[in-house]
């Protein structure tokens, strides 16, 4: 029987972390891609530092010519992200920073393993395993530790674009220790926040006192108390921030992007890579999946796990665990998920509609946990395979 008394923690970080921006960079890449040919080919890689943005990989459009333009955007795409995430600073600006563009055409030999041809389907685009997750423990069915150390940045964000909490920088991270009772969560332990500000002045208690309405705004009712530990800003001055304080790179934050270290994750980061590769349109269908089986009753938490090998259209293996708590057996859920969706890459690409411009707005705050949005925006967060799934069971 799993524990049901116990503390879990989890971490959050900014859109002006220097590694979300380079997330946010290598996705809205791949956006500019998907909106001019939906069915672009794009694995873009970011690296940021002092002054300097570093962006490189494999694109591909069927039109050379339109490609050897959008390639000749890419430089003003990375200062607009710059600038919508705010930064201004002497030593990364998003007008002065030197961004380079090294991004290439995507390997013929991959083209050929993944593309349609024939009788043959498309394939994935790489091996690998990717697992979903979904937890009744929150009305978002996300673990709660991640789920409100994203509230808590997200809603700072607000503010600070706002110009209600001007003094913030862009650069934060969270943590957030949940205490669970009872296998449900009821409170907070401890808090941790480190926030850029940019008044040199200001001190850890005063950055608290600016700070702690939202973050209570955002907690639930009774989750923080006198016994709960507050850490803000607990190394003083938090001046230098984003890639001038830290390097960046694209796809280190996988943890922070999916479940917080309370599932699995088979390794592979999403940001900056087109829905035909599986690290990403897999992870996402098994939470689709993961999220409709709780939805549906069926358990209180659910795994899912999917394999792939690159070139090959359907999934070697579907694994589902829903730690004792399914109201079926594991083996029948597992066999009523292969029959509510296609999971070949095309089929998923196809049922949650991801060839589309969609995928800047994951690059902070969580892949999963969000709300669908009319545009197709987090759609494999829709609850409309519960039916389906009911029915194969």
């Amino acid at each position: 029987m799993s524990r049901q008394n116990y503390t879990f923690t989890s971490e959050s970080v900014s859109e002006g972390h220097p590694d979300k921006v380079c997330d946010r960079i290598s996705d809205a890449v791949l956006d500019a891609f998907l909106a001019e040919e939906p069915e672009a080919r794009v694995a873009c890689e970011t690296f940021a530092t002092t002054n300097r943005v570093v962006i490189g990989g494999e694109v591909g459009l069927s039109d050379q010519d339109k490609l050897r333009d959008y390639m000749g955007r890419v430089e003003q795409i990375a200062r607009d992200c710059i600038k919508d995430i705010g930064y201004t600073q002497e030593k990364f600006h998003w007008n002065t920073c030197e961004i380079t563009n090294l991004l290439h055409e995507q390997s013929a030999h991959i083209a050929q393993g993944v593309d349609a041809s024939g009788n043959k389907d498309e394939g994935a685009g790489d091996q690998g395993i990717m697992f979903g997750y979904a937890t009744d423990e929150t009305p978002a069915l996300m673990p709660a530790p991640i789920q409100y150390a994203h509230a808590i940045l997200r809603r700072l964000a607000e503010a600070r674009k706002s110009g209600e909490a001007a003094m913030l920088g862009p650069d934060a991270k969270s943590q957030l220790s949940v205490q669970y009772r009872d296998g449900k969560p009821v409170g907070i332990s401890s808090l941790v926040l480190s926030t850029q500000h940019l008044d040199e002045s200001l001190t850890s208690n005063q950055i608290r006192e600016i700070v702690a309405p939202y973050i209570t705004e955002v907690l639930p009712d009774g989750w923080l108390t006198d016994e709960t530990e507050w850490h803000v800003n607990p190394t003083g001055k938090f001046v230098i921030g984003g890639p001038d304080g830290d390097a960046g790179l694209t796809g280190r934050k996988i943890i922070v992007d999916t479940y917080g270290g309370a599932a699995p994750h088979g390794g592979g980061a999403f940001s900056g890579k087109d829905p035909t590769k599986v690290d990403r349109s897999a992870a996402y269908a098994a939470r689709y999946l993961a999220k409709n089986v709780v939805a549906a009753g069926l358990a209180k938490r659910c795994t899912i796990q999917l394999s792939y090998a690159i070139g090959v259209s359907k999934p070697l293996s579907i694994y589902a665990d829903t730690f004792g708590s399914g109201q079926v057996p594991d083996a029948a859920i597992e066999k009523a998920v292969s029959e509510a969706m296609s999971l070949t890459p095309r089929g998923i690409r196809e049922h949650l509609g991801m060839n589309k411009p969609i995928y800047a707005r994951t690059a902070a705050y969580g892949h999963f946990g969000r709300s669908p949005s009319d545009d197709g925006g987090f759609s494999w967060e829709r609850t409309d395979l519960v039916d389906a799934i009911k029915a194969a069971v």
